[in-house]
This record gives structure tokens, C-alpha cells and sequence, in this order.
């Protein structure tokens, strides 16, 4: 066992929900809940680096417990990003305002494999460090880590930066499938080390958001991609925390990605969740999945798409409420802490 639940948390509505068993209402957290729309966010990080304020463990703690002075949500989120522990162990990596992850030499051959060598627990003390603080401050809330998925972060290593088709990346996959599997099986390696650091220090759930995996079709995710996600969560499998695996634009591949091990998979807005429970398998409880946008419309409009939402979301073993991706900058945050109170008001009705 790395961590495990303790046992006044193993009754919280998200940590049971996330297992399938039966809840009073449905739990409620969301995406990029840390940040973004919120002003006393940007007042705390003025000035400040994405890295460096993922680095400064005091700061994760302020700005992941912010979200829970103004909304009632079932859980928290670490603030930090996927690309930490690329960083920590030395890859040339930042995050540009504006435009996301930009690597300083992108891997391309055989021989740039070497700036992926595996994390240590010493690489990260300021996760470990805010983690701590944060299962001190949260008491009864559980706290979600996270990491990126192989893929994901393949992407970017290998595209230099965002890319919206990722053709270097697909191309990769295409042209070397051998150096391919190496790149992946290092990413792997690296993101079991990152999350096994943070269920260490009281983690009480994780997240691997493949934020990309919709890039690729079924057949190719069966070969390229799963394999490498499948490791990760297999390899946390003894951890005693439930593990959630989140990605964009997967309606095709939301059985595989139920395959791949996770106790949740979480589903963005484009399928219906009575489909995705269908797809994902009975066993399989989901996440999700209000199209982040409707945040911006009027709160009736808000009020029928969380209740359709719901309603949905009954065909599943178990459902944890949150939106098909990350908040969006613009929304109002008096329109997220309205949602989470709706929501948290409903009864849960279980499926049949």
C-alpha cells in the first residue's frame, strides 16, 4: 500500500461514488475549479511563473483551497500542471501565457530520449510539502491528485509546443512505433513516480487526464496509447485510492479507456452520459460532463443542462458531477457556486 483512504474520508460522497457504491446525492468538484475565474487567484499569482508557482508550496495550498471558500464542492483538486514533473527532471519546458506547454528541444530521434530519465520523490519535495499541508487543512474533504497521461505529454514533448492536428506526433507513432513505445514507456515510468509521490502524501484520489487521446482512433489507441495509460493505472492499482482517467474528445474509446484500469472515467460533453455508460461498461462509474460554455448562459439554461445531466447520469454505476472539461476563464464564479449547490441538493437516484 502506498497511501490508502483513511477511514474518515472513506465515507465522503466523492470517494464513494468513485468506487460505485450507493451515495444520498450525487458529489460535485470541478475541472480547473483552482484558478482561472477566480479574482482572488489572479491577485495571489500576479507576476508569478505557472512553474514557479507550482514550486512554491505555500501558494498550492492558498490557491487550492480558494475554490473551496466560494463554492461547496466534494473535493479538492491540487493546483499544479501536468507538465511538473517533466520539469523537475530537467526536460526544457515552460508554459507561455497565452499559448501552453513549450519545450526547448523537442524529441524527435532516438538519441533525445535521454532527457527523460526517471523521477525521484527528491525531484518533487514541494508536492509532497503542499500535499501534506493540504490533507492538514482539508479534514473531511478528500484531496484529487493528478498527473498527464503518457500520451499527453508525449505530445507536447515531441510537437515542441500545443498543437492543434499533432502531426509530428502522429507521424511519430506512424513512422517509428519502436521509438515511440520507448518515449511512452519513460513517460509512464515518470507519471507512476509523480502520482505515487502524492497518494504518499495523502492523496486521497488521482486523476490521469489524456487530455489529447481523442487525436487518435480506436484502433490506434488500442495499440499506442492504451498499453502505456494501462501501466500507469495498473500500477496504482495496489494504492488503495480510487483512479480516475479523464480525456477529450473520447467518445469512440471510452470502453478502452474503461479497459485501461481506472475506477472512473470521465467524460467530456460531446456523449450523453447514458450513452457513455453503454460504451464504458457496467462496471464503471463516470465523471462529468457539463459543456463548460453553458456556464456563460442565463442560470435557466444552466439549471436544465445540469438537471439533464443528472438525469443521465443515473445509468451508471456510480457518477461524480463536474463539467466535459476545465472552467473557463470568463466564467462567473457566482454562476459555479450556484451549480455546485444545485447539484448537491439533488437525491441521487441509483441505476436499476
Amino acid at each position: 500500500m502506498l497511501g490508502g483512504v483513511p477511514s474518515d474520508l472513506a465515507d465522503s460522497p466523492f470517494l464513494r461514488a468513485c468506487r460505485g457504491l450507493p451515495v444520498p446525492r450525487v458529489p460535485v468538484w470541478f475541472m480547473r475549479q483552482a484558478g482561472r475565474a477566480l479574482p482572488e487567484y489572479h491577485a495571489a499569482r500576479a507576476g508569478l511563473p505557472m512553474l514557479t508557482a507550482c514550486a512554491t508550496p505555500d501558494l498550492v495550498t492558498e490557491l487550492t483551497l480558494q475554490p473551496l471558500r466560494r463554492y461547496q464542492v466534494d473535493a479538492a483538486i491540487l493546483f499544479s500542471d501536468i507538465v511538473v514533473p517533466l520539469k523537475a527532471v530537467g526536460v526544457g519546458i515552460d508554459i507561455k501565457a497565452g499559448v501552453g506547454p513549450v519545450v526547448d528541444q523537442p524529441i524527435r530521434e532516438r538519441r533525445d530520449l535521454a532527457a527523460l530519465r526517471p523521477l525521484e520523490p527528491s525531484d518533487v519535495p514541494y508536492v509532497s510539502e503542499a500535499v501534506g499541508s493540504l490533507v492538514a487543512e482539508l479534514g473531511a474533504t478528500p484531496l484529487i491528485g493528478f498527473a498527464g497521461a503518457p500520451f499527453t505529454l508525449a505530445s507536447y514533448l515531441v510537437e515542441g509546443g500545443p498543437s492543434r492536428n499533432l502531426e509530428r506526433t502522429k507521424s511519430l507513432l506512424y513512422s517509428d512505433p519502436p521509438l515511440w513505445h520507448d518515449l511512452l514507456d519513460r513517460l509512464a515510468t515518470i507519471t507512476i513516480s509523480f502520482l505515487r509521490v502524492q497518494i504518499a502524501a495523502g492523496a486521497s484520489a488521482v486523476q490521469l487526464f489524456d487530455s489529447w487521446a481523442g487525436a487518435v482512433g480506436p484502433d490506434d489507441y488500442r495499440e499506442s496509447v492504451l498499453p502505456h495509460s494501462r501501466r500507469v493505472l495498473t500500477g496504482l492499482a495496489g494504492a488503495g485510492v480510487p483512479l480516475i482517467h479523464f480525456g477529450v474528445g473520447t467518445g469512440e474509446l471510452l470502453g478502452l479507456m474503461a479497459d485501461a484500469g481506472a475506477d472512473v472515467v470521465g467524460v467530456d460533453w460531446r456523449v450523453p452520459l447514458d450513452q457513455a455508460a453503454r460504451r464504458a461498461g457496467p462496471g464503471t462509474a463516470l465523471q462529468g460532463n457539463l459543456d463548460p460554455a453553458v456556464l456563460l448562459a442565463p442560470w435557466q439554461v444552466i439549471e436544465r443542462h445540469a438537471a439533464d445531466v443528472l438525469a443521465r447520469g443515473r445509468a451508471a454505476r456510480g457518477h461524480i458531477f463536474n463539467l466535459g472539461h476545465g472552467v473557463l476563464p470568463e466564467t462567473s464564479p457566482d454562476a459555479l457556486a450556484r451549480l455546485a449547490d444545485y447539484v448537491r441538493e439533488r437525491p441521487r437516484t441509483q441505476p436499476e
